[in-house]
């Protein structure tokens, strides 16, 4: 199997976005995919890379990154980036995409139209950014975000007494400290292009929304949220009893059932909604 094509490029405050290109199935004509990864996650956590070389199976170019923000650091696993942490926003991520996106497009990793992925708080990441580029062509998310303010007045008040609070990795143990630019952002929730809820309203790109129905990170309501808020434009899969990342663990040693379906449904899904770099002969 080909080994993926890394990159490194300039984002946010100037850090670096690594990431990697896996290339479409030699002699396909089909577009590119950018996966956007979720809050305390990765471009190689769990079912990423599984995701990607399904995609390009089909055809299609699969861009994964890790943001600037991600707080992993060049071993693209462990979380020794703190200060890009402490320091991220949901701007800054967005500008990150637009980064990628960019030079995907510089490449011609990317046709006229391209496909969007965003799991989780990059899902929230995805739709934002989908509604600032009439090129993306297909949006699917899966478990994610309806809205950036996911926090009682009583968290917010000891974050802002404190300056920071503490966020826990399960998974490596790492306490990592994040600070208050997400807070101010959400303070300016009257500038629509952070209000998720409100641009789901008025996207009008051919969106699949998937969510397990036992999410216990982010609710299934947000899920049905974001089909109604699109007036039910949108296509709804509800994995029953799914949790949040489809019974993967990372690292991930093989696929679930539940990985397995909303994947093909994913593929499936920007198959029918993208226009091919190149148009079929005959």
């Amino acid at each position: 199997m080909t080994r993926p094509e890394l990159f490194e490029l300039a984002g946010a405050d100037g850090r670096p976005i690594r990431g990697e290109v896996y290339v479409g199935a030699a002699g396909a004509s089909r577009t590119g995919v950018v996966l956007c990864h979720g809050f305390k996650g990765f471009a190689r956590w769990g079912f990423f890379p599984y995701l990607a070389r399904q995609l390009t199976a089909a055809g299609f170019n699969a861009i994964t990154f890790d943001f600037t923000g991600s707080g992993v650091g060049p071993d693209r696993e462990r979380f020794t980036e703190t200060e890009a942490f402490f320091e991220n926003s949901y701007r800054k991520e967005l500008h990150d995409l637009g980064v990628v996106v960019s030079e995907a497009t510089t490449r011609e990793w990317l046709g006229a139209t391209y496909g969007l992925f965003g799991f989780s708080r990059g899902g929230g990441i995805a739709i934002l950014g989908a509604a600032r580029d009439a090129r993306v062509g297909a949006l699917v998310t899966w478990s994610s975000i309806s809205t950036i303010l996911r926090w009682s007045s009583d968290e917010v008040d000891a974050w802002r007494r404190r300056g920071w609070r503490d966020v826990s990795n399960s998974r490596t143990g790492d306490v990592l400290r994040q600070g208050t630019a997400v807070l101010d952002e959400a303070d300016r929730m009257h500038e629509l292009d952070l209000d998720i809820f409100g641009v789901a309203a008025r996207l009008t790109t051919p969106w699949l929304v998937v969510h397990g129905t036992a999410d216990e990170t982010v609710g299934v309501h947000e899920g049905r949220q974001l089909h109604t808020a699109s007036g039910h434009r949108a296509e709804l899969a509800l994995i029953d009893g799914a949790g949040h990342t489809y019974k993967i663990k990372h690292p991930m040693t093989e696929p679930s059932r539940e990985l397995e379906s909303v994947t093909k449904r994913t593929v499936r899904f920007f198959t029918a909604n993208l226009t091919p770099i190149v148009a079929p002969a005959g």
